[in-house]
């Protein structure tokens, strides 16, 4: 039987995820719950997978000469909550009562500015090629955490950054199985 996810609710923390604080995040909006996941699919260098280039991105300690495409996203400071890696692995770098910088400009249901009162969820992937197994497996568990922690969300606002950023965003892509996540969240 898998470990049951559960999220600390005083500090805002998934358990079983390593913790590595980023720099990028701010307070959220006063009173404004969360009511939103947001998937998006990253890799770095893009195509490759199992280095530390996500974390440097979102700890600011991306070197642009270890790869051309560095150089091209120098200085960007962003950020997401988790981060699941190919093997299903999990890091944390934001609490989820901060907002992260994951969304950038963005709109869902009317409303403008998503990182405001959304969860970022960032799977190791591209739009090119499916996610794995083990990715599922974890983000099942995070999914369900999530909602029993803070029942704001409906189950039905889970999207992925394409939706809510369609003229700018393609991922979590074509590849990523939707119908997954019904299900995952149909157990909740």
């Amino acid at each position: 039987m898998k470990n049951q996810l559960t999220v600390d609710l005083n500090t805002h923390l998934l358990s079983g995820a390593r913790f590595i604080p980023s720099p990028n995040y701010d307070e959220r909006p006063e009173n404004m719950p969360v009511e939103l996941i947001v998937i998006h699919g990253i890799s770095l260098p893009p195509g490759r997978f199992g280095g530390e280039g996500v974390q440097q991105l979102f700890t600011n300690r991306l070197d642009p000469e270890e790869d051309p495409y560095y150089q091209k996203i120098e200085g960007l400071r962003v950020s997401s909550h988790l981060f699941i890696n190919r093997w299903g692995q999990v890091t944390q770098f934001v609490p989820f009562d901060k907002r992260a910088w994951h969304a950038g400009l963005s709109s869902f249901a009317g409303r403008e500015k998503c990182n405001d009162f959304s969860i970022g969820i960032e799977l190791e992937g591209t739009d090119h090629q499916p996610y794995t197994a083990s990715q599922y497996e974890m983000l099942e568990q995070v999914l369900q955490a999530l909602l029993k922690a803070y029942p704001t969300i409906d189950k039905h606002n889970i999207k992925g950054h394409n939706d809510i950023a369609p003229r700018r965003k393609t991922d979590p892509g074509k590849y990523f199985m939707w119908s997954a996540v019904d299900r995952f969240v149909e157990k909740v």
